[in-house]
């Protein structure tokens, strides 16, 4: 950690940078020190798939939320993201990901859809009774 990414040496009080790796951020400092989501909160499944509420993005412009929520918010902005694909393009830790979407979710900045539990689908039979009947159609 001796050089500052530049050729020269790294400026005094720059142990927070390093030439190769770029800045260092320790995934507590991101989240405020939280390792999981709000008490009332939810955990987020990998799959969950997370949307922007109508006026998030208007908001966010005036909210006092971090870069990390942004950047978030700024995936989202072109299309539905599942918390994996967010936690991958935005490379952060899939924990970290799941705090920053509890407090997007809580300030009503996301909507996020749950998988459904595999005990509520339909049973493979009546899927299968289905297809024959539209196939004797």
């Amino acid at each position: 950690m001796n050089d500052a990414g530049d050729g020269g040496p790294a400026p005094q009080g720059s142990r927070w940078y390093d030439a190769e790796a770029g800045p260092l951020v320790r995934p507590y400092a991101v989240t405020g020190g939280r390792t999981k989501p709000g008490a009332g909160a939810e955990r987020f499944d990998l799959i969950a798939l997370v949307d922007l509420t109508s006026d998030a993005l208007a908001r966010a412009e005036q909210s006092l939320i971090g870069p990390e929520h942004r950047t978030l918010l700024g995936l989202c902005s072109d299309e539905t993201q599942s918390v994996a694909e967010l936690a991958a393009s935005a490379d952060l830790p899939v924990g970290v990901v799941r705090v920053l979407l509890s407090d997007l979710l809580e300030a009503r900045f996301v909507a996020v859809s749950r998988p459904v539990p595999p005990a509520q689908l339909p049973d493979e039979r009546i899927l299968r009774e289905v297809i024959d009947g539209l196939r004797a159609l």
